[in-house]
Order: C-alpha cells, then sequence, then structure tokens
C-alpha cells in the first residue's frame, strides 16, 4: 500500500500565517518560518505554501517569506499564489520550491499547465482547485475562493491532469475550516477520474476525519489541512500513530 502523507498547509497573508472558515473571516495565526520549521521537525510528509492574496491583489508571491521557509524546512515543499507564467515557476522553484501549485493562473491561461509540465515535469506541476457547490454543481472559484468561473470542476480537473499537472489538490470550499469532516463526495468522484496523486483539503476537524478519509477512499494519497494542527488540537505524531492503528501506512 501507498504510504499516506499528511500536510501542514500554511496559508500566508502580509508575511503571516492566517486562517479562516469558508474561505472567509481570516485570523492571524503565526510566522510562516516559525511553524514550517516546526513542521519539518515534528512528523510533517510535505509542507504547502499558499500566497492566498496574490492572486486577487495581481502581484507576484512574497519571494522573501519564500526563502527563509524553504531554508528551514527539510521536507518537500508546495508553493503556490500568484502562479501566472513560466517566469514565476522558475522564480519560485529558485527559491527553495521543490513543487509549484497552479491555480487562478492555469484558468486565465489553460495551457500553462501543459507548458509547466513540458519545461520542469509532470511532478513539479500541482494543480490546486477550489470547489464550491453551486445548484448541486461543482464549480471552480477562483482568486482564493472569491470568484465563480461557471466551470464544471471535474472536467476542469481531468483537462489539466491531461495537460501534464502530476497531483492535484482538492480544496472544498464548502468543508474549509467546518471541521467537520472531508468532503468525501467530491473526493470520490475526482479520484475515479484522474490517475495522479489526489490531496484532500478542506474540512479536517480532528484525528478520525482522517482514518475516515484513507479508509473511505483508498486512492486519495495524502491529507492537508490548517488549523487543527496550527492551534494543535491535533499533533501529527498522534495522528499517525492512530492511522497506523487503523492499518494505514504512513511514515513515522
Amino acid at each position: 500500500m501507498i504510504t499516506k502523507r499528511i500536510i501542514p498547509c500554511l496559508d500566508v497573508k502580509n508575511g503571516r500565517v492566517v486562517k479562516g472558515v469558508n474561505f472567509q473571516g481570516l485570523s492571524d495565526v503565526s510566522s510562516p518560518v516559525e511553524l514550517g520549521r516546526y513542521y519539518s521537525q515534528n512528523g510533517a510528509d510535505e509542507l504547502v505554501f499558499y500566497d492566498i492574496t496574490a492572486s486577487a491583489e495581481g502581484r507576484g508571491l512574497f519571494t522573501d517569506i519564500l526563502k527563509q521557509v524553504a531554508s528551514t524546512v527539510f521536507i518537500p515543499l508546495t508553493v503556490g499564489g500568484g502562479i501566472n507564467t513560466l517566469e514565476d515557476f522558475d522564480r519560485v522553484l529558485k527559491c527553495g520550491a521543490d513543487k509549484v501549485s497552479v491555480n487562478s493562473g492555469a484558468i486565465r491561461n489553460p495551457t500553462l499547465v501543459e507548458q509547466a509540465a513540458k519545461r520542469y515535469g509532470d511532478q513539479c506541476v500541482v494543480l490546486s482547485v477550489d470547489v464550491k457547490r453551486v445548484d448541486g454543481v461543482f464549480r471552480v472559484f477562483a482568486k482564493g475562493g472569491r470568484e465563480n468561473t461557471g466551470m464544471e470542476a471535474l472536467s476542469w480537473i481531468k483537462q489539466c491532469v491531461d495537460s501534464g499537472a502530476g497531483e492535484v489538490v482538492v480544496n472544498s470550499i464548502d468543508t474549509d475550516g467546518v471541521k467537520g469532516g472531508f468532503d468525501l463526495e467530491m473526493l470520490e468522484q475526482v479520484c475515479n477520474l484522474v490517475n495522479v496523486p489526489v490531496i484532500a483539503s478542506g474540512g479536517a476537524g480532528c484525528i478520525q476525519d482522517f482514518v475516515t478519509l484513507f479508509q473511505t477512499l483508498p486512492k486519495v494519497d495524502a491529507g492537508l489541512a490548517a488549523s487543527i494542527f496550527h492551534f494543535g488540537e491535533v499533533s501529527i505524531a498522534d495522528l499517525k500513530q492512530e492511522l497506523k492503528a487503523n492499518n494505514i501506512t504512513v511514515r513515522l
């Protein structure tokens, strides 16, 4: 069985880690450099760094903070926010990122995924999709969940994977920050559609939510969460011990 990954997410605004509910009402949490170092030393398998207002504000990602984070972590680092061109990919990779996450930039320029995959390899290109149900249909949202693109999410994900995205992060806006469990219905449909790693994001509230995720959907490769780790509600060490006790393969 493939080892399941546990991935903390740093949502960064103005150089600080923040967290909200349903992508709204952001509150200050901590320094991304300190949190990144903590997770690197305490069992996280990977780390995700999102500059969450870069796209909405129409600017590039904060590279100075990113360099500091990259220099303190010794686990794979995925970086996103304001990634619109191959030059943005290049800049972020040179700052120390291992993988680059693209969301709004791919919506604006659907050829970006294919261009980046050809230049840097599929394994470097992560498609991040913010999805919300609108009248019973999974719709893609852009600009940090602020803007309904009108695009149907499953066909968009399939298109990007076919173009070379090597991994998909599925962010459920409906369950984000609510702590009622992952969006299993949405994740199942994505897993049945693509044959690249799928990362579940949005909704984790306790250890059992991860157990349920991996037991219900064995095809999901990783669980991503933010506030339950940031606020010490769940320790990664405890989470992994419980997953192991439930015969879910993890790196201890």
